[in-house]
């Protein structure tokens, strides 16, 4: 069975947040899934974290913080709910109009005008279209469809919006995006992860970086008082409407120096150790392995490591799409939620792991009932390891990764 032929039963959709499923319950009462390449899959709770990982480990997080980034508006007569992703370099705004559904959720718009004038490509014969739609928000500002996001994009679209202050206008009439598999609206503060912090601009993610949302302070506390390092980034995601199975559209990052040298100084140790397999007791099993928390994560530090393997401080935007033809340089492991089988997160996550592991811990997945999407369980994914703690033959670091291949 392959991933993309695996089916998600509809029960298995995490429809509200774990800690509104039992009194008492926190964020991090989700399970996890760990997997070590060709090893067996085990399952945990999620608060034993801190008991999986060592000393010297080192988490990639994404302090992106999430928008109210849905705001209803009128196109013409027609209720519409206009999705912010992405601010560009010239003040536009990338945005996808979607169709209220009655149930206080959405689905993906098709206009009459998209139903009569199929897509050609480039031009603008796409769903939110055409160019020059106005859409009215509230405060009376007036919203502008001048042109499609990507030739390859069939529903976001740059869109110029009379209200300069957008950030100021979704924190006053904005709520979070949320998709038809959700059972209620929540607050904004559900969506925002222990690690998110403000921008000086006010921008942040359309939707949630998803795999830190189960981290709380107290398990933050016992990771650093037992070795476990932090490594911040950025990553500010765009919309991934439910419908849609595309690559990941380009998105603003930024990795600091600061993380690109603790990313640095880990792969030295390990470089090291693999040099001298004599030196220090055991190589691995002391630790050092690169975890990104999240597919945000890869992306902004792939993004930032040269030909010669060294992370670098970086920030601008990012089109990268991690496949396993391309590969990876610098992760060791990902934490991450459960995706659908047929999203580009897969082709990362076999990237790291391999076909064969990421198919086998999916059908554990699927057997052990484990949830689905933002308010699901989690996936651990580390490298295979020897019994004296070394890499095994799956180390999926490639010498030389080629561009995207999507």
């Amino acid at each position: 069975m392959t991933i993309a032929a695996v089916q998600v039963p509809e029960e298995l959709l995490a429809r509200v947040p774990v800690e509104q499923r039992g009194l008492g319950l926190d964020r991090d009462g989700v399970r996890l899934l760990v997997s070590c390449g060709a090893q067996e899959v085990s399952h945990h709770a999620f608060a034993e974290l801190p008991e999986l990982l060592r000393a010297g480990d080192l988490l990639i997080v994404n302090t992106s913080s999430t928008l109210a980034a849905a705001v209803d508006g009128r196109l013409g007569h027609a209720r519409v709910v206009v999705h912010f992703s992405t601010l560009g370099e010239d003040g536009r705004w990338a945005v996808e109009l979607r169709d209220p559904d009655g149930k206080g959720t959405t689905r993906a718009r098709k206009s009459s005008w998209a139903r009569s004038a199929p897509c050609k490509g480039g031009g603008g014969r796409r769903a939110g279209g055409p160019a020059g739609t106005e859409v009215r928000l509230p405060e009376d500002v007036r919203l502008v469809l001048e042109e499609p996001l990507t030739a390859r994009s069939p529903r976001l679209w740059w869109a110029r919006v009379s209200e300069p202050d957008v950030p100021g206008l979704l924190r006053r009439h904005g709520r979070p995006i949320r998709y038809a598999y959700t059972e209620r609206d929540q607050s904004l503060s559900v969506y925002q992860t222990v690690f998110a912090l403000p921008s000086a601009d006010g921008v942040g993610s359309a939707e949630m970086p998803s795999a830190a949302r189960p981290f709380t302070p107290r398990l933050v506390a016992e990771l650093v008082s037992r070795g476990v390092q932090f490594a911040p980034i950025t990553l500010h995601t765009g919309v991934a409407s439910a419908e849609a199975h595309e690559p990941p559209y380009p998105e603003r990052f930024a990795v600091p120096e600061a993380s690109a040298r603790l990313i640095n100084a880990a792969k030295a140790k390990q470089i090291r150790r693999e040099a001298l397999p004599w030196k220090g007791g055991g190589g691995r099993r002391e630790g050092g392995r690169v975890i990104a928390v999240g597919t945000t994560a890869v992306r902004a530090v792939e993004s930032a490591v040269g030909d010669d393997g060294v992370v670098r401080a970086a920030e601008g935007w990012t089109d990268l799409v991690v496949t396993p033809e391309r590969g990876v340089r610098v992760v060791d492991g990902l934490l991450t939620g459960l995706h659908e089988p047929e999203a580009s997160h897969l082709l990362m996550l076999e990237a790291i792991a391999g076909s064969a592991a990421i198919r086998r811990s999916y059908d554990e997945a699927l057997r052990g009932r484990y949830l689905w999407h933002e308010f699901g369980d989690m996936h651990l994914v580390l490298p295979s390891e020897n019994s004296d703690g070394r890499e095994t033959s799956e180390n999926p670091h490639t010498e030389h990764c080629v561009s995207n291949c999507w």
